[in-house]
């Protein structure tokens, strides 16, 4: 197995926000990418886990105003890449502007996977701007591969330099993997990536049939910090593919001591798949649902598997955060139609 062409990307510092509330320090920030440069990691991305202008009411506030973090990301780094993520109708193209004024490199604009066209003028302004752009389709497991593939062709003709199949909810199998980024492999002339989730502790495995199926470009999270029940493990999958015979150019030492040193402290039990992250995996629900769906359980007195699983019945999909309150208030009042009507039926 080679890998020609092959760049990781470490999202610790973006969709490991999320697992933490984005309560990111500018010292976290610091410390990591300083460890994740020196290891050898070619790209870091960093922002609010729902990207530029994330940090809101609706999808939770920045401990740190991400600009910050940003401007401290490109200050630490010695050769590594720095991206952000921008989600349209969330970030504006003024953040972009913004995040590109601070040196990042990178600017990946992320839409659902039906919705490709609303990323049209922020990719071209990406490259406006002189940075490489990556479309990012979203929760891409709710369309057919063929269908993922028109979408990608849409990010192809604006200008992406790759385009990512993402697993937002870690609902993949190796199989669907395998088939959607080989068909857009065969069939765009730009570069594929895959964005993976380990819901189904299917993460690395996944990323590594996608590099067998000509994927160029593969994300991981140190220690998998990350949404739902986490990332691809940087170090697991470095390791993993030092052990099949591809140099990912990481040192896998150094990125495990980060890992383990650097990372692991800020949340020591990421990596177990507990039943809330398997049930997102399973009913494929968007990974950054997971601690709105806790916490709305919770006030609601409602079983937190139950609402995911309504949640992914109605596929529910990133954006509608709105939509777990419903669903939430919803199921409380169908419970309690139900005590209601048990104790009429014991009274009678």
């Amino acid at each position: 197995m080679t890998a020609p062409g092959f760049r990781l990307t470490d999202s610790t510092l973006r969709d490991g926000s999320h697992a933490i509330a984005h309560r990111f320090t500018i010292e976290q920030v610091t410390d990591i990418v300083t460890g994740l440069d020196a290891a050898g990691v070619p790209v870091i991305e960093v922002s609010h886990g729902d990207g530029l202008g994330g940090s809101s009411f609706n999808y939770g506030f920045s401990a740190t105003d991400e600009m910050e973090l940003v401007r401290a990301a490109v200050a630490a780094r010695t050769q590594a890449r720095i991206a952000v993520l921008m989600l349209p109708g969330i970030g504006t193209r003024d953040d972009l502007r913004q995040a590109a004024e601070l040196g990042i490199d990178v600017a990946r604009i992320a839409t659902h996977c039906t919705e490709a066209d609303i990323a049209e003028q922020h990719i071209a302004l990406a490259k406006q701007l002189g940075l490489e752009a990556v479309g990012f389709l979203m929760l891409s497991h709710m369309i057919a591969p063929e269908e993922l593939l028109e979408q990608a062709r849409k990010l192809e003709s604006y200008g992406a330099d790759c385009v990512y199949v993402v697993d937002s909810a870690g609902a993949m199998t190796i199989e669907d993997a395998r088939r959607r980024v080989s068909l857009l492999a065969d069939g765009l002339d730009t570069q594929v990536g895959i964005h993976a989730h380990n819901n189904l502790s299917l993460a690395v495995a996944n990323s590594m049939a996608a590099l067998e199926e000509g994927a160029a470009q593969i994300d991981g999270c140190t220690t998998g910090l990350g949404a739902g029940a986490g990332n691809c493990a940087t170090e697991v999958l470095v390791a993993a593919m030092q052990r099949s015979g591809v140099d990912s150019g990481v040192d896998p030492l150094r990125v495990v001591d980060v890992a383990q040193d650097t990372v692991r402290p800020i949340r020591p039990e990421q990596g177990v798949i507990d039943r809330d992250g398997l049930v997102m995996g399973y009913a494929g629900v968007y990974g950054s649902f997971l601690l709105h769906a806790r916490r709305a359980a919770e006030r609601y007195g409602v079983d937190t598997k139950e609402l995911l699983l309504e949640l992914g019945r109605r596929k529910v999909v990133g954006g509608q955060e709105d939509m777990i309150i419903d669903v939430a208030v919803q199921l409380e009042r169908r419970a309690a139609s139900a005590r209601a009507a048990a104790t009429a039926e014991a009274s009678a």
